[in-house]
């Protein structure tokens, strides 16, 4: 089932200009802070971050202290997650700066409500979302510092849950999707293995997790990276989105100190107010924390994932039994910098309907932002993830929640916004030679295998249409087609054989490593396909049943 219920959240201009400002400043506030971390680090040097805490970080990459970003911005593409309270006010209840995903989403999400509801969208003066895409793929190809440098999407390949997305903005854009292995580094320079030969990268819009990007500096381990990416990028040679080691802003323990930090960075209070987070790791707070346990959230204080998407370490201080609570004291005395505490957030709630009725649900949303020459540029919208349930918990859509659509409407027309090309426009979706080898080789593979299936099904028809016309199996004519198909591992005792549903399978493979290439109708036949004949690989029999099958396979 879609997780997109038929609701939809509807926010007006005026406090979408609100959300809009907070989290624009918000932005510029995360841009000082990383500039600061990764290069002269004042604040550390005043007091106002514990250096332990940033050097006991995951998300915190000693290899590019020191390095900064070729375009002069670390920040390009960020999200914050949002929650309103029961007095109507909005808080911040955790940000996206190290691979923000979603986006994709909320596009495709705008899509379906839009067909759905088309008689009234039209009427609302609804924001679109295309202009923000528009803005910002824009910003990726200026970045681009040479003029055949090309601008790409980094992902970790097809078995991310989040690839799909990838690959559907990829599309929606008209950019490269590329994986690590497509990249190599020469001379300095990030490039990408073609079918005419190496072509330079100067944008890279980073959709993996910035540890995993380069197995030489980083993680060992990792064989989604790209060896010597990290190297290019001291060079100056390739601007990634966002730059590595943003994702440190995530780090929940942070939460406790934006409101200082914006005082001494900016001279000025958050406009979104953080939800109230004191890190045990200062005695004030700590004691803070454990005096007050009982309407406290309590999670790690190194954490980049939100509260209450963290069920298995994150505890509600008031659903403790007693020797839960006193475990959980006893720990925190012992290694408080390992731990913070969160004011207990109750989130507003908006209608869902639930089995024929209008029910309240909680719910959270997701804002994006994107740089651009001008500046930050707000998506006039998003998702808002529902939880299925009054346990604000269960809001995380990894548990089992919805996403639903966000309109921000205008009491006057709004603009037609579209990517469609339009005249005047530099901005070209094919540029000769520019096939990635992987994705030509996976191509390649993929009409052969789709060929050497319908052979095999065509000729496994024949079979069966003769084993149904004569009581003789081994007729010259079927003992021929047995003896062609042999080779190629068919066994044409079985009526589905297992080397076309192999075949097939394969086809699959290869056509999920390709998505920004294959169209969503041809992906979605293939899967049927695929489902179809592993469906009657254990209900058709030999003979006239196996032939009617493989005429349903044929269409």
């Amino acid at each position: 089932d879609s997780p997109l219920p038929c609701q939809i959240r509807v926010l007006v201009d005026a406090e979408w200009a609100a959300i809009s400002a907070g989290l624009v400043q918000r932005a510029e506030l995360f841009e000082e802070i990383i500039a600061d971390i990764y290069g002269p680090n004042r604040l550390v040097e005043k007091g106002i971050l514990p250096a332990g805490l940033i050097a006991a970080s995951p998300e915190y990459l000693r290899p590019v202290v020191g390095t900064r970003p070729a375009d002069g911005h670390f920040l390009h593409f960020c999200a914050f997650e949002l929650g309103r309270g029961p007095d109507g006010r909005w808080w911040v209840l955790g940000d996206r700066t190290q691979a923000p995903s979603g986006a994709g989403f909320a596009l495709e999400n705008r899509v379906a409500t839009t067909r759905a509801l088309s008689d009234i969208y039209g009427e609302m003066h609804v924001h679109r979302l295309a202009g923000f895409f528009r803005r910002f793929r824009d910003a990726l190809i200026g970045m681009a510092r040479e003029a055949d440098g090309r601008v790409a999407i980094l992902t970790p390949g097809p078995l991310n849950e989040t690839y799909y997305e990838h690959a559907y903005i990829a599309r929606y854009l008209g950019i490269m999707l590329l994986e690590g292995e497509d990249l190599t580094v020469s001379g300095g320079r990030l490039m990408v293995r073609t079918v005419s030969g190496l072509m330079p990268i100067s944008v890279l819009w980073r959709r993996l997790d910035a540890a995993f990007a380069d197995p030489l500096e980083l993680r060992s381990e990792s064989q989604i990276g790209t060896p010597g990416l990290v190297e290019a990028i001291r060079q100056g040679s390739v601007s990634t989105v966002n730059a590595l080691g943003s994702g440190l802003m995530e780090t929940r323990a942070l939460l406790a100190f934006l409101p200082k930090i914006a005082r001494e960075l900016r001279g000025e209070e958050l406009e979104l107010p953080t939800v109230a987070t004191w890190w045990c790791g200062q005695a004030s707070y700590r004691a803070h924390v454990l005096s007050n346990i009982d309407s406290m959230v309590i999670g790690p204080a190194l954490s980049t994932r939100l509260a209450f998407e963290d069920d298995d370490q994150t505890r509600l201080g008031s659903a403790l039994s007693a020797g839960e609570r006193a475990d959980l004291v006893a720990r925190i005395e012992r290694d408080g910098d390992a731990f913070v505490g969160q004011e207990a957030v109750t989130l507003s709630t908006t209608p869902v309907y639930v089995g024929g009725w209008l029910e309240p649900r909680p719910a959270s949303l997701r804002v994006y932002l994107a740089r651009t020459p001008e500046g930050w540029t707000v998506m006039p919208g998003g998702f808002a993830r529902v939880g299925l349930s009054l346990d604000p918990t269960a809001i995380a859509m990894q548990r089992g929640g919805q996403a639903a659509d966000v309109w921000v409407v205008s009491d006057r027309p709004v603009e037609r916004e579209t990517l469609l090309p339009q005249e005047g426009d530099s901005f070209s979706r094919t540029r000769p030679g520019s096939l990635p080898s992987r994705a030509a080789e996976n191509l390649t593979w993929l009409g052969r295998y789709i060929e050497r299936s319908e052979d095999t099904v065509r000729i496994l028809r024949a079979y069966h249409v003769r084993l149904a016309e004569t009581s003789d199996p081994d007729m010259p004519l079927l003992a021929d087609i047995r003896d062609h198909l042999e080779p190629f591992g068919i066994d044409v005792e079985t009526a589905i054989p297992s080397g076309l549903i192999g075949t097939l399978d394969s086809a699959v493979y290869s056509a999920g490593q390709i998505r920004d290439r294959f169209s969503p109708d041809g992906w979605l036949a293939l899967k049927d396909l695929s489902k179809t004949i592993h469906q009657f690989a254990t209900t058709v029999a030999p003979g006239d049943d196996a032939t009617r099958a493989m005429t349903v396979m044929l269409r």
